[in-house]
């Protein structure tokens, strides 16, 4: 079954959403940084609209991901936007790093980050505790990864005189430094296999951190945006299954999109999901069921409509 919005009654209306008959106006969409699964994701899905009808037009801007895509989205200097899941909702309820409650709405959920602890398999960090007092990489200033990095570090209690020292990292510099051994572990949040950790290991051997523990407190205290998944065997070089925390990652549209245009992106997506989702995740699918649980965020009117009229 749908999403409650999908079974019945009017359409979610929100001010400003206006209706399009025109020709499809250009659509910004804030991705990520270069190197990064929302910035491989947004140039795929550019790329794919361009070649299948309706031909949404849509010009992918590279930025620092989440929270700053939310901004912009807030600000009105992107249209569309790819965001984590736990940053979206903390920009809707306007909760720090956010001021202000932030109008967006989602357009679907597309796939799960994996939350990525990772150390030198000839370091000193063989569990979470030992992160206490080291340098870590928790991912760049205004992406998803450093507040769902600073979430974990809190309810692992590494806080106040246990606190690491974080270094506000982008992936391909947090790479780098483990590499160099500048940091001693590295928090990233990405699809399996992240292909710059997938590099990494065939030139270094790593240690994964598991992360039931952790999964459990953050569900427990910001409920179902957060939950348990497996990082398989045979990734990154694992020889059994690790545990760890998913989050969702959902594409994003300003309420004042028109509904066609939300509704031919969402064509797009879901005409050509084996071949975005190639891009950022291996062996992932997009189903309506999935596309729809965004949690407190609101569908887009046009996503409503897109839905009710492929899938009833």
């Amino acid at each position: 079954m749908l999403r409650s919005a999908l079974l019945g009654g009017p359409a979610l209306a929100l001010p400003g959403c206006a209706q399009a008959d025109g020709p499809h106006r250009r659509l910004s969409l804030a991705t990520g940084a270069p190197g990064g699964p929302y910035h491989a994701f947004g140039h795929a899905l550019a790329a794919e609209a361009a070649r299948t009808p309706p031909h949404p037009r849509i010009t992918p801007v590279s930025t620092a991901a989440s929270v700053d895509n939310l901004r912009r989205l807030a600000a009105g200097s992107a249209d569309l936007a790819l965001a984590m899941a736990d940053a979206a909702e903390q920009a809707l309820h306007g909760a720090a790093p956010f001021t202000a409650p932030a109008r967006v709405t989602a357009l679907a959920r597309l796939y799960v980050n994996y939350t990525h602890l990772l150390a030198r398999a000839d370091g000193p960090v063989r569990s979470v505790a030992d992160l206490a007092g080291r340098p870590v990489a928790t991912g760049a200033t205004g992406s998803g990864a450093q507040v769902l990095a600073g979430r974990l570090l809190r309810v692992a209690g590494l806080t106040g005189g246990r606190a690491v020292r974080e270094q506000r990292l982008a992936l391909a510099e947090s790479v780098a430094a483990l590499r160099r051994g500048t940091v001693d572990a590295v928090i990233w949040a990405g699809g399996v296999p992240t292909p710059a950790l997938s590099a990494l290991t065939r030139r270094l051997p790593l240690r994964v951190l598991p992360l039931e523990a952790e999964a459990a407190a953050l569900r427990a205290e910001y409920g179902p945006v957060y939950s348990a998944v497996t990082l398989p065997a045979g990734v990154y070089g694992l020889t059994a299954p690790v545990t760890t925390i998913g989050v969702g990652n959902y594409l994003l549209a300003r309420p004042q999109v028109p509904d066609r245009d939300a509704r031919d992106v969402l064509r797009v997506v879901f005409d050509r999901w084996r071949v975005l989702l190639r891009e950022v995740t291996a062996g992932a699918r997009l189903e309506p069921r999935f596309a729809v649980a965004t949690g407190d965020l609101p569908l887009h009117p046009g996503a409503t409509a897109y839905y009710r009229s492929v899938y009833g």
